[in-house]
């Protein structure tokens, strides 16, 4: 049974195709679209497989982009399915005011985060990081509840910020330094620190508010920025939208 997940984030469509539909799975074919360009995929990178039996999808994007990508997938047969967030699925505990209101990529990252720990056999709480156009640091116990989480911008919307509320800064091409001795230096430097900053102190939230040490798991386009510059112990995941993605459907397909 080929399956289809999709990732449509803010920026890019990203998917993935399986053999099938569970953590087993072999990967087929990949590929990520910019959203501007999503129209063409039905004449482009889909327009090879002309057979696929399952499809499930995370957005954030809104709905106007979400009817777009089902367009372009009116060549197969079948219905799209995309992941609301619930009070509970596949393991993961929802403790958010109103679960539905999560944001359906922090749902199935955090899903994807537990199955890969559980998978190590050792159940600890975790932190889940994405960096992306926005950075979302989220908490789960060892229990599977997710705790809450932080949401911060990323680092082009807070260099973007910076240009347009302050005169004479621009959008820089600066490093990160310990103590940065220019402009562009210093506003790569505060963005990266800001983030790092924030994972710290989730991972102290949690370490209290637990008594046991989380393990860290980030995940996101730009994710490889942040790497260097982390002092907690990390596992940089490329594609953490899709375990989660296949972890549920295992479960709904089963």
């Amino acid at each position: 049974m080929t399956f289809l997940a999709i990732d449509v984030g803010n920026t890019r469509l990203k998917w993935a195709l399986y053999d099938q539909a569970n953590t087993q799975s072999q990967l087929l074919a990949h590929g990520a679209e910019f959203l501007e360009n999503i129209d063409r995929l039905s004449e482009g990178a889909w327009a090879q497989w002309h057979h696929i039996d399952r499809m499930l999808g995370c957005v954030v994007a809104g709905d106007a982009i979400k009817r777009r990508v089902q367009e372009q997938m009116d060549i197969w047969d079948f219905s799209p399915q995309w992941v609301v967030p619930s009070a509970q699925e596949a393991g993961l505990i929802n403790g958010y005011d109103h679960p539905s209101r999560l944001g359906a990529d922090r749902w199935v990252a955090m899903i994807g985060a537990r199955h890969r720990m559980l998978a190590t056999g050792n159940a600890r709480p975790l932190v889940v990081v994405m960096v992306g156009t926005a950075v979302t640091v989220d908490a789960i116990d060892e229990n599977g509840r997710f705790l809450g989480g932080l949401i911060l911008p990323g680092h082009g919307i807070m260099l973007r910020a910076l240009e347009s509320g302050t005169a004479g800064l621009h959008v820089p091409t600066g490093d990160v330094r310990p103590f940065p001795t220019n402009t562009s230096d210093a506003l790569t430097s505060g963005g990266t620190y800001a983030i790092a900053g924030a994972c710290e102190r989730m991972v102290q939230h949690l370490r209290d508010y637990t008594g046991q040490e989380p393990a860290c798991i980030m995940t996101g386009g730009a994710g490889w920025k942040m790497a260097p510059s982390m002092s907690l112990q990390f596992e940089l995941v490329d594609n953490l939208i899709f375990d989660g993605l296949l972890t549920i459907a295992a479960q709904r397909f089963a």
